[in-house]
């Protein structure tokens, strides 16, 4: 019932929009990355942009749901194959933009140490948060992440489920939890928690962010070119700052 709310009133929110902003709906890991970038090109090309950020499953449905938008950037390429599938994407604009990884992050006084996944199942750790490992990119990644390593079902029962991964690094960051899994990007963005452990690449799935055109938008042109900004020296740059690795247009 809640999610549905948030929904609703998200596309009120939306629909009373100025009409000629560029609509974009943006996984919540983007927020402090995509509100640089819009600034950059709200200076470059004129225009303005109406930056909506959330976890990608919920972004998903306020689009399923007739949420006025223009340009999709998930978190992962499931949500994104969801919306393709139902026919509210233009296919040929879908592009893979940036990969993330994923760390674990304790606030800044814990003495918690990590040298392996092991430790999440250990009983040093009573209480972890992630975003929702049931529907959320990053708690999606965590737990395929742990079935890899055989752990899952020892770590789930001290999972606190968050509605996205900003929710995993505020809980955190407020000492609230022992200890959290999110993107490295936004470990990064907090001087209240500290990585004590970087997901090996080879263990984790890999953590891919595509972008797209919806289909209702009508502003399609002006949205494929704004893709195209992205993939700009300028707007590399800028990912390139706030930790993202960049897979396409490297200047």
């Amino acid at each position: 019932m809640k999610l549905l709310i948030r929904v609703f009133l998200a596309i009120v929110l939306l629909s009373t929009a100025q009409a000629d902003a560029l609509r974009i709906s943006a996984a919540a890991s983007l927020s402090d990355v995509m509100t640089e970038i819009s600034k950059l090109h709200e200076k470059a090309a004129g225009g303005e942009i109406q930056l909506n950020f959330g976890g990608s499953n919920v972004l998903a449905r306020q689009i399923e749901a007739g949420a006025p938008c223009d340009l999709f950037f998930s978190a992962d390429e499931a949500t994104m194959n969801g919306l393709k599938a139902k026919g509210l994407l233009l296919d040929s604009s879908i592009t893979a933009l940036l990969a993330n990884r994923l760390v674990v992050i304790v606030p800044n006084e814990s003495h918690l140490t990590m040298d392996s996944a092991e430790t999440l199942a250990s009983s040093k750790l009573k209480r972890l948060a992630l975003g929702d490992p049931a529907a959320v990119p990053a708690g999606v990644y965590t737990r395929k992440w742990l079935e890899q390593q055989k752990l899952w079902g020892k770590v789930a029962p001290k999972v606190i489920a968050l509605e996205n991964v900003r929710g995993a690094l505020a809980a955190v960051a407020s000492g609230n939890v022992d200890a959290g899994v999110v993107y490295q990007t936004d470990a990064m963005i907090s001087n209240k928690v500290r990585v004590v452990y970087k997901v090996p690449a080879e263990d984790a799935p890999e953590i891919r962010y595509p972008i797209a055109v919806c289909k209702s938008s009508s502003q399609s042109a002006a949205a494929r070119e704004f893709i195209k900004f992205l993939q700009t020296p300028a707007a590399v740059e800028i990912f390139k700052k706030f930790g993202f690795s960049v897979t396409l247009a490297e200047p």
